[in-house]
């Protein structure tokens, strides 16, 4: 059920804030995996509590391990079992969450004999699944419909495991890195040594690197050769710290990394650091080449107001896409248009991101090429290019505010919130409204709730 929409007022006065994002999605789903399958208790700190973390701590909590979470405290506590999965069978509702979907798939392949029956929203039964579970049938696993008991590649399906062999295990991960991770972090627990190997290309290549470097921040380090090739040995377990570290989100960093763009805010955004786990850092780089002023402390990475519109770029987000959204929305306050290329693999997440962006702005008077209407037709295309053009967004939101439809999708719902936050009219008049603002429960319960206090000088 959708939530009620918000419609957004923009920020008028000048001044400056400072924002730490919430915990990391990426890193607490891989964090919860990685301290399940461990030796021993772990408690996380600066934990992200959202719907996917949750629907990742009820499904550990299903299949019998001990996790207890703190919400206040941003903490959750794991007492990791070293790669035993104690039920043998269980139900599992992974939503629409990517993360869990396919690590806990991974990761249930390790039992020696287990059933168990996992499904998730309308949504994520459409999303790609073949490539992780062509992998597993080839390990010993099988997939079947519960309906129809016919094989199957997607949710809903019952999977029957008979643990992992070992040996080569080919991904074909060209549709979500998150197949390539899923199996890196079970590959220790084949009962011969593992090498995981990637077929052709994936996208996103820095969440495998964030993987590769969790698989040794928890002991087990694997030999990569640079070409996707991953050999783990066999019999080594992960060995849990007594405590680990969530970095901040650098994807919800990037929406207040672009908040100068719209409104006028020297923005500091805190906890970041470039050698961190997250390649969406690289969101910081675009804005320099635009010409926005970006300058990195302890404090952290603080973004100045432009005194004019900057340049809009022609840039490539294959590697930190999920950021691509916050550059589409404040595109339309550049000078001059802003082409986003390697994002084909968007129009297979939460929803066909590359489309809904695209209509979204067409519905503020803004040309985008390919149109709505040919990306509907074609779903290859690959890159979205937006034309800004003020004077159209005021004759779309010269009656009232425009209704932005956010697809359940938490990173549409907070990029036309930054864009919102613009004086489009030059006198505090709002002209956005957001769907479903709810839906940015999945990573950021109370994005706009800090949008508020930021406007509001608290």
């Amino acid at each position: 059920m959708s939530s009620p929409a918000l419609t957004i007022t923009p920020i008028t006065r000048r001044g400056k804030t400072t924002v730490t994002p919430p915990g990391s999605k990426s890193i607490t789903n891989r964090a919860l995996i990685f301290a399940a399958l461990a030796e021993g208790p772990v408690t996380l700190t600066g934990a992200l509590f959202s719907r996917d973390t949750r629907i990742m701590c009820a499904s550990l909590k299903a299949l019998g391990f001990e996790v207890n979470a703190d919400e206040k405290a941003k903490t959750i506590s794991v007492v990791g079992l070293g790669g035993k999965i104690p039920n043998g069978k269980a139900t599992l509702h992974v939503g629409n969450a990517g993360t869990a979907a396919r690590f806990l798939t991974a990761m249930l392949a390790i039992h020696p004999e287990g059933e168990f029956t996992l499904d998730g929203d309308e949504a994520m039964r459409a999303r790609p699944m073949g490539g992780l579970l062509e992998a597993l049938e080839k390990q010993g696993a099988t997939f079947t419909d519960p309906a129809t008991g016919a094989r199957t590649d997607r949710f809903p399906f019952i999977f029957r495991t008979r643990g992992l062999r070992g040996g080569d295990i080919p991904v074909d991960a060209s549709a979500s890195s998150q197949m390539l991770s899923a199996l890196l972090m079970a590959a220790p627990y084949a009962k011969t040594p593992a090498t995981v190997k990637l077929i052709g290309h994936t996208v996103s290549e820095p969440f495998v690197d964030m993987t590769v470097r969790m698989c040794a921040q928890f002991g087990v380090a694997a030999k990569s050769d640079g070409v996707g090739s991953h050999a783990f040995p066999c019999g080594k377990s992960y060995k849990n710290p007594a405590v680990y570290a969530i970095e901040p989100d650098a994807t919800a960093a990037s929406y207040f990394l672009a908040l100068p763009l719209a409104a006028p805010v020297e923005t500091t955004v805190g906890g970041l650091a470039e050698n961190g786990l997250q390649g969406d850092t690289a969101f910081a780089g675009v804005l320099k080449r635009m010409g926005m002023a970006l300058t990195e402390t302890t404090a952290g990475w603080t973004v100045s107001v432009p005194s004019t519109a900057p340049k809009g770029r022609d840039e490539d987000f294959n590697a930190f896409s999920d950021t691509f959204l916050t550059l589409a929305a404040t595109a339309t306050l550049l000078d001059g248009p802003t082409t986003i290329r390697g994002i084909a693999h968007t129009r297979k997440q939460e929803t066909d991101r590359v489309l809904a962006m695209c209509t979204e702005l067409e519905r503020l008077g803004q040309k985008c090429s390919p149109s709505s209407a040919e990306l509907k037709a074609d779903k290859t295309l690959s890159s979205l290019t937006v034309y800004p053009d003020k004077a159209a967004m005021k004759r779309a939101a010269a009656n009232g505010p425009v209704s932005i439809h956010t697809y359940e999708d938490h990173r549409v719902a907070m990029s036309f919130g930054i864009l919102g936050s613009h004086d489009l009219f030059g006198d505090g008049r709002p002209w956005i409204t957001i769907e479903d603002p709810a839906c940015c429960g999945k990573t950021f319960p109370n994005f706009f709730e800090v949008l508020a206090a930021i406007r509001e000088g608290r």
